[in-house]
């Protein structure tokens, strides 16, 4: 069963269409890669998963159990939130925040996600460091065990490699898959790591002129990846 359908999907801002009829289904365990060129309408596509922002038309559907507030969201970090001055245990715990619902505290059970978050991502003894204190590889960790409070089944990230050094984004990489390997997270990830995307990916989308979705093997097989020009690690929309 899919944990999330998008049907008949028109995106953009202030009833201006960027991108529509967009349809694909994401499994338990599904790797997918969003790939295109900067202002095709990847991250606009990923806000409006997660109702940042309202579709124009169509459906986004969740099921196998997983609710729209229970997927993790990791987004592209601004210059301001790397200065931002709270502890590493602060900023992951706000991760359970949508579990609290009206509660103004944390309860033992949010301090085992916590726990659990932390151990993921290789990170307990920077538990009380100062976030900002942090290098760019260890923020990148502190942001995904945040995101990673939030749910169990299914995760988005927007370029969570980004401006990270190859050994650096390598580590990210392979804590990302491990997530989705052995702890069967659903991954949405928005990338211009080509190499990368079609080394970790199950599934593609490439939006241009026009959007492919299929298996990583139909999109090396069917997809012509090398009349498009990607940018590598540069920003995105």
């Amino acid at each position: 069963m899919a944990r999330l359908t998008c049907e008949n999907l028109s995106i953009g801002y202030d009833s201006k269409v960027i991108l529509n009829n967009i349809n694909f289904e994401v499994g338990a365990g599904d790797y997918v890669c969003i790939i295109g060129e900067n202002g095709s309408g990847k991250s606009t596509l990923m806000k409006t998963i997660l109702g940042l922002q309202p579709q124009i038309e169509g459906k986004i559907l969740t099921g196998d159990g997983l609710e729209f507030n229970e997927i993790g969201y990791m987004p592209q970090q601004t210059v301001v939130q790397k200065d931002f001055p709270a502890s590493v245990r602060e900023i992951v715990l706000s991760g359970c925040q949508a579990r609290c619902g009206m509660r103004p505290f944390y309860n033992k059970d949010e301090k085992m996600i916590l726990k659990y978050a932390l151990q993921k991502m290789k990170i307990e003894n920077l538990s009380k460091h100062c976030y900002r204190e942090l290098s760019g590889g260890q923020q990148q960790r502190v942001l995904l065990a945040r995101a990673l409070c939030s749910t169990r089944k299914m995760l988005l990230l927007d370029e969570p490699v980004s401006g990270l050094d190859p050994n650096v984004a390598l580590e990210m990489y392979n804590l990302i898959e491990e997530l989705n390997s052995k702890d069967n997270i659903s991954i949405i990830m928005i990338t211009h790591d080509i190499e990368s995307a079609l080394k970790y990916a199950s599934h593609i989308m490439h939006i241009g002129k026009n959007i492919f979705y299929g298996t990583k093997e139909d999109y090396i097989n069917n997809y012509k990846i090398n009349s498009f020009e990607f940018e590598n690690k540069k920003g995105v929309n």
